[in-house]
């Protein structure tokens, strides 16, 4: 690939909303969030279950799926577009089974898509918000309209994804009669209860992992706990905790928690100099 002049802000730049809100800490539960999420779907969870061994390589997946997010938000231009173009490739060459009819559909069926992006952005609105990170209603409107631009590069037409949060909740009332927790949803239920680590690594899946993931669930919306059938506590129990939780992840120094992989945020900051380091006080409301 040819070298990008430096500055190159990317597709959304320190201006966006989703550069500011992309660099927060409580980024990682409503990622979990919106893996349950998407699991409910039938037809895209089969998608991801037929074609990958994702209980042997669940690292690997979920950090190549970080890895294009970041690319997205925090990478150059021409970065952003590659992923995406490497995501439509590979998508492309993926079908999936379903068992009850004998169908073969491809992953990249346009409603597929859309519901794993809509089911992210959903997830993560919903944490930040609850979490105390400063996203008024325009805020999160505007947010959602620039999303589109991470919709276009997995393939869909951006006019035909939700960009507003009217247009969202609308979205998930036409579609949840085609949700249901089927056999693949158990499946991502029952590997982010208690994901296979090294024997060392066991304890602190238990003591740290087990508490992100049951606060990701809890966040789910009361019709989401219900098709999955586990109990969660009341709406305001478990915004207490992401508040706590919120408090407690952003007293970490920024410049601690951008040494974590995958490190797009430096390499941006490199990039574009300081003053893009993404900040909740600069989203606006």
């Amino acid at each position: 690939m040819e070298s990008t002049p430096a500055g190159d802000p990317g597709l959304f730049g320190p201006g966006s909303v989703t550069w500011n809100m992309h660099g927060d800490a409580l980024m990682w539960v409503a990622g979990i969030r919106a893996l349950y999420l998407q699991a409910l779907h039938p037809r895209a969870v089969r998608g991801v279950v037929q074609n990958s061994d994702f209980r042997r390589d669940a690292w690997g997946r979920l950090m190549r799926t970080v890895d294009f997010v970041a690319t997205a938000v925090y990478g150059t231009a021409a970065e952003a577009e590659e992923a995406g173009a490497r995501i439509r490739r590979i998508h492309r060459l993926l079908k999936a089974t379903d068992p009850d009819t004998g169908e073969r559909y491809g992953v990249d069926e346009p409603g597929l898509l859309l519901w794993v992006h809509c089911a992210s952005v959903d997830s993560y609105l919903d944490v930040q918000r609850r979490s105390g990170f400063p996203l008024g209603d325009a805020a999160a409107d505007r947010y959602l309209a620039e999303q589109r631009v991470v919709a276009r590069l997995v393939g869909l037409d951006p006019a035909e994804v939700p960009g507003s949060r009217a247009e969202l909740t609308a979205y998930f009332e036409k579609v949840r009669p085609e949700l249901a927790a089927g056999p693949e949803a158990r499946e991502v239920d029952d590997f982010l209860c208690r994901p296979p680590v090294h024997p060392l690594l066991a304890p602190a899946r238990d003591l740290l992992w087990r508490r992100v993931a049951d606060l990701a669930y809890a966040c789910l919306p009361p019709y989401a706990q219900e098709l999955y059938g586990r109990a969660a506590p009341p709406p305001a129990v478990v915004t207490r905790r992401l508040r706590r939780t919120g408090t407690v992840l952003r007293r970490i120094p920024g410049g601690l928690r951008r040494q974590l992989p995958p490190r797009h945020i430096l390499r941006a900051v490199a990039r574009l100099g300081s003053g893009a380091r993404p900040a909740p006080y600069k989203v606006g409301r």
